[in-house]
């Protein structure tokens, strides 16, 4: 077992900022879960940095709860309503998502607003190179993973109920804005390269308004994948998906294959050898998406798409560096965050400069 995989799997004591009382809660899900019976065991789990998850075991089963965290949060962060809403929709449309229970927006329960799933049992990657699969299997679950995101983006989200979930233009200028606010908000010192990309970033938005369901991180380690065969069984961490633009979505999950490393933990695919490991490339994976969703002329401005991704995740990353300032990150790892928003933002540029 990796080091990365060590580091974020499983469970620990639920940590001292982030306990609840447990019989409120027994009591709330007694009434509210269907189902729901016997004493209740409260473990936290180790990987997540933004909504603290913990894992709820009874007689009647295995659950899984998420809340947003205590303390002073930025503005339209942690929403764990929305998480809820879209878990449900997509749920009801046989999309591989966890079974939704309940959501309480009652702060007396637990201090917070939060939702609680099913828990679905699997395998949770943590790295990208699938140590101690054969090369079949791996391509098996990179097949499953694209197959999985091309079938998000293929939704009629009207349909689905998720009309009002998200404004569909202008996504690109309305997300810049959003994330140069919260990384301002969030800023620990100054990075000459975050400064360029968000005055650059919205002066070169494509001309392309398409519209779709969007997870918002979209990757590997927010999924479930079947115990004995390789396929997603459970697309996990709906905090920042919205209605917006599906190649931000598909691209920002590119940056697996972009990503060197910059002390998260764990590096990307870019300088890994794909064809012995049966990992498709960037382009064989981008050519696959493209014929699912289809999009005969291939994806335009990669290296726009690329600059934006990089800028986001370093916002993002900043976002958990403030909060390790302010004392409330829900991962005893957080604080490696605020080291690598800089060579994101270094990163990002570089495409910038190349676009």
């Amino acid at each position: 077992m990796t080091s990365r995989q060590e580091q974020n799997s499983g469970t620990v004591e639920v940590r001292e900022k982030l306990r609840f009382d447990e019989q409120l809660l027994s009591e709330y899900m007694t009434s509210h879960v269907e189902g729901f019976h016997g004493s209740l065991n409260v473990r936290q789990f180790r990987g997540g940095q933004s909504n603290p998850t913990y894992l709820l075991e009874a007689d009647s089963g295995r659950y899984v709860l998420r809340r947003k965290p205590p303390g002073d949060l930025l503005k339209s962060a942690h929403a764990v309503d929305r998480e809820y809403r879209v878990i449900s929709a997509l749920y009801g449309a046989d999309f591989p998502v966890p079974r939704p229970y309940v959501l309480c927006e009652d702060d007396v329960v637990v201090g917070t607003s939060f939702y609680i799933m099913e828990c679905v049992e699997g395998r949770i990657f943590w790295d990208l190179d699938l140590p101690g699969l054969e090369s079949d299997e791996r391509a098996a679950i990179y097949d499953s993973v694209n197959d999985t995101i091309a079938k998000l983006h293929g939704f009629d989200y009207g349909a689905l109920g998720l009309e009002d979930f998200g404004k569909p233009g202008n996504y690109f200028a309305r997300q810049i804005s959003r994330w140069s606010g919260q990384y301002r908000a969030s800023e620990t010192r100054s990075i000459a390269a975050m400064d360029r990309l968000m005055e650059w970033l919205p002066e070169h938005i494509p001309d392309d308004e398409s519209a779709s369901i969007v997870h918002g991180d979209f990757r590997l380690d927010n999924m479930i994948i079947d115990a004995d065969e390789p396929r997603v069984i459970a697309v996990l961490d709906w905090e920042l998906s919205t209605i917006g633009h599906p190649l931000a979505d598909f691209t920002y999950h590119l940056m697996s294959w972009q990503m060197p490393e910059i002390g998260l933990g764990s590096a990307g695919l870019r300088d890994k050898d794909l064809a012995t490991l049966g990992i498709p490339s960037e382009d064989e994976y981008t050519r696959l998406y493209c014929e699912r969703t289809g999009r005969t002329g291939g994806i335009a401005d990669r290296a726009f798409y690329s600059a934006f991704n990089f800028f986001r995740l370093a916002a993002i990353l900043q976002g958990i560096a403030g909060r390790v300032r302010d004392g409330t990150a829900a991962s005893a790892h957080a604080g490696q965050a605020e080291r690598a928003v800089e060579p994101l933002a270094d990163l990002g540029w570089k495409f910038a400069a190349r676009a």
